[in-house]
C-alpha cells in the first residue's frame, strides 16, 4: 500500500511539473528574427528594400513587404503578443501588419496595419491601427529606439509604444470589409512594410508570444 502511495505521489508530481513546463513554454517570447539573416522571412517585389546589418533589419527602398514565413506555429497566429524594437529616421514611414498572408506585390490586402511613422507627412502616427483607430500625436522620436507592442486577444487589439497604451480597439461582430480591404480579425502572419524610397526604418528584437491557438 505504501509503495502504491509513493508511485501515485510521483505520478502527481510529474503531472504538475509537466503542466508547469507547458505553461512556462506558452508564456515565453519566441524570436522571429535571428539577427543575422532574413531566414524565415519572404519578400516579393523589390526584395532589395530589406537587408540585415549589425543585428538589424534595415528597410530602405521602393515599396515592398517582408512576410514572416518561418516555422513558429507554421506562421499562422491568432491570439498573440508581438513586440519589436523600432527606429525611424526623419520623414520615414513603415508599418507592421498582422493577420496577413504573403502576396507577391502591392499593399497587403489582408490583415491590419500598425503604423510606424513619427515625422512623415501622413498624419496617422506611430501606434495607429491604420485607418481604423488612428493616433495623431507623435509618441516617439526619430533616431531613437522605441518598443512597438501589439496584443490581439479575441476581437480586441491593444497597441502600446514604450509601454504606453495608445489604442484599444474591439472589432464589432457585424464588421464588414470589402474584398479589396480585408481588414478583419482572423489569423495569419506578420509583415514589415517598406513604404517608399525616401523612408529608412530599422527593426530588431522581433518577438512573438502566442496566447492561444
Amino acid at each position: 500500500m505504501r509503495k502504491n502511495s509513493i508511485w501515485a505521489l510521483a505520478l502527481l508530481l510529474g503531472l504538475i511539473f509537466s503542466n508547469m513546463k507547458e505553461k512556462n513554454k506558452k508564456d515565453e517570447w519566441i524570436s522571429l528574427f535571428d539577427g543575422k539573416s532574413l531566414k524565415g522571412w519572404k519578400v516579393g517585389e523589390n526584395a532589395a528594400t530589406f537587408k540585415v546589418e549589425k543585428g538589424m533589419i534595415v528597410v530602405e527602398g521602393p515599396r515592398a513587404h517582408l512576410f514572416y514565413q518561418g516555422p513558429v506555429l507554421n506562421h499562422t497566429f491568432t491570439d498573440f503578443e508581438f513586440k519589436a524594437q523600432v527606429m525611424t529616421t526623419p520623414g520615414s514611414n513603415s508599418g507592421i501588419y498582422f493577420h496577413t498572408d504573403y502576396q507577391e506585390d502591392g499593399w497587403p490586402s489582408k490583415g491590419y496595419e500598425v503604423q510606424v511613422n513619427n515625422t512623415h507627412t501622413d498624419w496617422r502616427k506611430t501606434g495607429s491601427l491604420y485607418a481604423i483607430q488612428d493616433v495623431k500625436e507623435i509618441p516617439a522620436k526619430d533616431n531613437e529606439w522605441f518598443t512597438e507592442h501589439i496584443i490581439v486577444k479575441g476581437k480586441k487589439v491593444t497597441i502600446k509604444v514604450n509601454d504606453k497604451t495608445l489604442v484599444e480597439y474591439t472589432e464589432p461582430d457585424s464588421v464588414s470589409r470589402s474584398t479589396t480591404n480585408a481588414r478583419k480579425i482572423s489569423s495569419g502572419t506578420f509583415a514589415l512594410q517598406g513604404h517608399d524610397p525616401k523612408s529608412k526604418v530599422y527593426y530588431k528584437e522581433i518577438m512573438v508570444k502566442p496566447l492561444s491557438q
